[in-house]
C-alpha cells in the first residue's frame, strides 16, 4: 500500500501549477555561495536557512565560503554559474549594490547579473565608543570632532564597508571630520576600539552586541527610528539631534535568468524558514531584524541602496585599497 503523507498532499497543488522545468528541480545539490569568509553574518545566515531548505527540497543545501576582492570573487562564480536554480548568492549589499561604485573594474554587471529573491536579515547601526573617552551622549561626540577637526578616529572594516560608509553619511549629517581608520575585518577594528586605539565605531549590532553587554564599550546611540528591544536604554540618533538612520541588509540572490517559479518558490521556503522561532528568534536575539519579503520588495530595497550610496561614495572618494 502506498502511504500519501499529510506533506505531499499539501504540496501537490503547488507542483502542478509549476512549469515542467521548475516540477523538476532541484534534481541535484544545491550550493550557496558565500562571498565572504565563515563565521560572519552572512556566512551565519546562509547557514541558517540551508537545514531547512534542504528538508523541504529533498536535496542537499551546501554552504561553500567564496571569499575576496569585497564579495566579487565569490558573486562572479554565482553571476556566471548556470541560471537553473542550482547555485544560488548569499550577500550583503556590496557584490549586489555598492561595490560598482567603490571598484574601478567589476568581473559582472551589477545591473543585470543577478535575480533577487528575497531580504534575510538586516542589521541596524549602533555607535560605540572607547570606555577610554569620557563621552556620554552622540552629542558629546559631534562636539569634540567639531573642536577638534581631524583628531578623532573611527574604525571600520576596510574601505567602502557598511561600517565606513555608515561613518561618511554620520559626518555628512553632522557636519563633522572624523578619521576613518581602515582595517581587514569588523573584529581588528573592534579589539582595537577596546584597547583605546581608536575612539568609535558604528557597527553592526550582532557583530558588536557581546562587548557591549560585557561592558567593554560605550553605546550612545542606535541608528534606527526607535530604540532596539536589545538595548532599551540606549536612545536614537534622532534623540540626539542628528537625522541619521542607516543599516545593512543582507539577502540571498539568484543568477539572471532563473526560471520565476524556483525563485518564487525558494523566497517562499526561505519566509516560513525565518518565521521559525528555532531560526528566526535566535537571528533576533543576535541583533538582526529577519526578513522573508519577496523578491520585488529585494529589488527595490537593492535600488534604493544604490541611489543613496553612490553619492556617498563619490563625494567621499572612497576606492577599494
Amino acid at each position: 500500500m502506498v502511504k500519501t503523507t499529510r506533506r505531499a498532499l499539501l504540496a501537490a497543488p503547488a507542483l502542478l501549477a509549476l512549469p515542467a522545468y521548475a516540477q523538476t528541480w532541484p534534481s541535484r545539490p544545491i550550493r550557496i555561495i558565500v562571498p565572504f569568509p565563515p563565521g560572519g553574518l552572512v556566512d551565519v545566515l546562509a547557514r541558517s536557512i540551508a537545514q531547512p531548505l534542504s528538508a523541504a527540497l529533498g536535496q542537499p543545501v551546501v554552504v561553500e565560503n567564496r571569499v575576496g576582492a569585497g564579495g566579487n570573487i565569490g558573486a562572479d562564480a554565482a553571476a556566471k554559474s548556470a541560471p537553473d536554480g542550482h547555485v544560488l548568492l548569499a550577500t550583503s549589499m556590496g557584490p549586489v549594490a555598492v561595490n560598482q561604485f567603490i571598484y574601478r573594474s567589476m568581473p559582472y554587471d551589477t545591473q543585470t547579473a543577478f535575480a533577487p529573491i528575497t531580504l534575510l536579515a538586516s542589521t541596524p547601526k549602533v555607535m560605540c565608543v572607547t570606555n577610554a573617552r569620557p563621552w556620554r551622549s552622540v552629542g558629546d561626540v559631534v562636539a569634540a570632532a567639531k573642536a577638534e577637526p581631524g583628531r578623532l578616529t573611527a574604525g571600520s572594516a576596510g574601505a567602502g564597508s557598511s561600517l565606513h560608509l555608515a561613518l561618511e553619511l554620520f559626518k555628512r549629517a553632522t557636519g563633522t571630520d572624523i578619521q576613518h581608520v581602515p582595517y581587514r575585518g569588523a573584529g581588528p577594528a573592534l579589539t582595537d576600539l577596546v584597547a583605546g586605539q581608536i575612539d568609535l565605531v558604528i557597527d553592526n549590532l550582532p557583530n558588536i552586541l557581546g562587548q557591549i553587554t560585557g561592558n567593554q564599550v560605550r553605546p550612545l546611540a542606535v541608528a534606527t527610528p526607535q530604540r532596539l528591544p536589545q538595548l532599551p536604554n540606549v536612545p536614537t540618533m534622532a534623540e540626539g539631534g542628528i537625522d541619521f538612520v542607516f543599516g545593512t541588509a543582507f539577502g540571498l540572490v539568484a543568477p539572471a535568468g532563473t526560471p520565476e517559479p524556483i525563485i518564487t518558490r525558494v523566497a517562499t521556503l526561505v519566509r516560513d524558514a525565518l518565521r521559525d522561532p528555532m531560526i528566526g528568534g535566535r537571528l533576533s536575539e543576535q541583533g538582526a531584524i529577519v526578513g522573508g519579503g519577496g523578491p520585488a520588495e529585494f529589488a527595490a530595497l537593492i535600488a534604493r541602496e544604490k541611489t543613496v550610496l553612490e553619492p556617498v561614495i563619490r563625494a567621499a572618494n572612497i576606492r577599494a585599497e
